[in-house]
């Protein structure tokens, strides 16, 4: 009798509820890291919003907020808790998702999902604490934190510790993929989203290693146990953390796609086969395009600059092209099974007024236009000569990673509300005009910030310009200034309803408890019937349209500036 009741008590803290939306079982181990890390998340992009606000109003040069110093220490806190704590949070939030929630599974461990929790929170605390007070004898990092520049020790010790801690919330990932296979509990194939989330995982090991040589190296020179630097090898393997960490937000991104557009509409995607293809790109090609941000360099061979932000940057850029072509499929296929034909039908059925279908169809094309076109320009080596450190520059990696990525995490963050936090949106009608609204602002403020940067020349870090010999346009300064505004108050209104919905939203019954986990529910089903894709088919045509008009644009700007012959 006394075993039976240890067993009971056991199974008991083992328990798993239904929810009743995705019928997914949700171990309740699972809840409170994930949610942790999403809130974490979630605060760090409300810092860096408030900063933002105060870095487009310094440099609308009729306004000028911020002094010099002060502006590269808002710099630095704006780099780091929007490229890389509100992002990785909120990525370890997705993986512990796509882990043990889509694969009706358990954390493997929730102690060691607690222990990176706060060691990830514990270095940047640090890292962001040594940035305000390190005082004037160091300087501010920024986000590249280059020697000779003379960083303070403990701003990278943090670097390290929130490395570390991030590391340890890829174990439990892993782990917990391995054991749910082990032990059976989805049945087929591992689902799409969780082998998305899979290559996010693989890419993000890649980046941290990189990240530790280049941090552990400075540290160490920093602290004097290290005679020498050489500033070029630093460069090359910090990049695989600087571009990595924005590759994990590409494929965490996409994942997000598909995870949003089944949430939305149903949507799977024509040939998983394919869309996974597109990942394994990703694994194999994507961190070699790192080598896009040294094609100034005098330290690296031609050859090296033409193959890795070339031959190889085309094959991740061949990923994305498969993945911006499935995934509009897929919600062209699912809304056609419900009756909407036509060319455009189907996108005119859509469901627009859900916040996280407006994420998904704010994001893809954002992403896809103003950031990927942009990427594949801007990172060719001749073409990169045109905009290298000018505010194009900044413009572009804003439209990859806060119009795109930033937009995608906002729908899942509203999922995450209701499907795991288990309470309604305070106004899902607010929450849509909310993303509407961040859209709209961020692809002014990243055409503007493009258009400085390309043809007036306008630096990317420099705080005042007016002094500098460059042509100017007022129209141009105020429009990144007011729609950087819009965008953060946009960001503000994400913030109260996400806070709000958490605090006093309408709590969601969730299903009846369960003593083990449930196997199935995670194949997809193949798509048996012939597949209607016009109406997408037309759209990606669009889309190579504007693509070869803007790439050829920039080479004919070229010939007009470095004339041969």
């Amino acid at each position: 009798m006394e075993q039976a009741a240890r067993i009971g008590t056991k199974d008991l803290g083992q328990e798993y509820w239904t929810c009743l939306t995705t019928g997914l079982r949700v171990h309740r181990s699972v809840v409170p890291p994930l949610m942790a890390n999403a809130v974490t998340a979630v605060t760090f992009l409300l810092l860096g919003g408030i900063l933002a606000l105060l870095l487009a109003l310094t440099r609308w040069e009729a306004v000028r907020l911020l002094p010099a110093p002060w502006y590269y220490t808002i710099l630095t806190l704006h780099s780091w808790s929007m490229l890389v704590f509100w992002m990785i949070f909120m990525e370890v939030a997705i993986l512990y998702f796509a882990s043990a929630i889509v694969l009706n599974f358990r954390l493997v461990t929730a102690k060691a999902a607690w222990t990176a929790y706060v060691t990830m929170l514990a270095g940047a605390l640090l890292a962001a604490v040594t940035v305000i007070l390190q005082g004037p004898g160091y300087d501010q990092p920024l986000l590249t934190s280059y020697p000779p520049l003379k960083i303070h020790p403990l701003f990278l010790l943090g670097a390290i510790i929130f490395a570390v801690g991030t590391f340890i919330a890829l174990g439990v990932f892993f782990a917990t993929i391995w054991r749910a296979t082990r032990e059976r509990a989805y049945e087929g194939t591992l689902p799409l989203v969780t082998f998305g989330a899979t290559i996010a995982a693989i890419i993000a090991v890649e980046s941290l290693i990189g990240g530790a040589i280049a941090y552990i190296w400075f540290f160490l020179y920093q602290i004097g146990l290290v005679p020498t630097i050489d500033a070029e090898m630093y460069r090359v393997t910090w990049w695989l953390l600087g571009h990595g960490t924005q590759q994990i937000n590409l494929v965490a991104m996409v994942t997000s796609w598909y995870l949003l557009a089944h949430l939305t509409t149903g949507a799977q995607s024509a040939s998983e086969k394919v869309s996974r293809t597109a990942f394994i790109l990703y694994a194999l090609f994507i961190n070699l395009g790192a080598a896009h941000h040294e094609l100034s360099d005098p330290g690296v061979t031609s050859a090296w600059r033409i193959w890795n932000a070339g031959y190889a940057m085309y094959g991740a850029a061949m990923g994305s092209m498969i993945h911006a072509f499935a995934i509009p499929a897929a919600v062209e296929l699912a809304l056609r099974r419900k009756g909407h034909g036509g060319l455009f039908g189907w996108l005119r059925h859509a469901p627009w007024g859900n916040p996280s279908f407006a994420a998904l169809a704010i994001s893809l094309p954002l992403f896809g236009v103003l950031g990927g076109i942009t990427g594949l320009t801007f990172g060719t080596e001749q073409l990169n000569m045109m905009v290298h450190n000018t505010l194009a520059i900044t413009g572009h990696f804003h439209a990859t990673v806060v119009a795109g990525t930033t937009i995608a995490f906002m729908g899942v963050a509203y999922e995450v509300i209701r499907l795991v936090g288990l309470r309604e949106l305070l106004s899902r009608r607010l929450a849509t005009i909310q993303l509407y609204l961040f859209g709209a602002g961020m692809a002014v403020l990243t055409v503007a910030m493009m258009w400085l940067g390309y043809f007036f020349g306008i630096p990317r870090r420099h705080p005042d310009v007016s002094s500098l010999p460059l042509v100017r346009s007022l129209f141009l300064e105020g429009a990144l200034g007011m729609s950087g505004a819009v965008a953060v108050l946009a960001g503000g209104l994400f913030i109260t309803l996400i806070v709000g919905s958490l605090l006093v939203g309408r709590q969601r019954a969730r299903g009846p408890a369960l003593m083990a986990a449930v196997a199935g529910g995670a194949e997809s089903t193949p798509h048996a019937e012939s597949h209607d894709l016009r109406g997408t088919l037309t759209l990606t045509l669009i889309f190579l349209g504007i693509f070869l008009v803007i790439y050829a644009t920039h080479w004919i700007n070229l010939s007009t500036l470095w004339r041969i012959g």
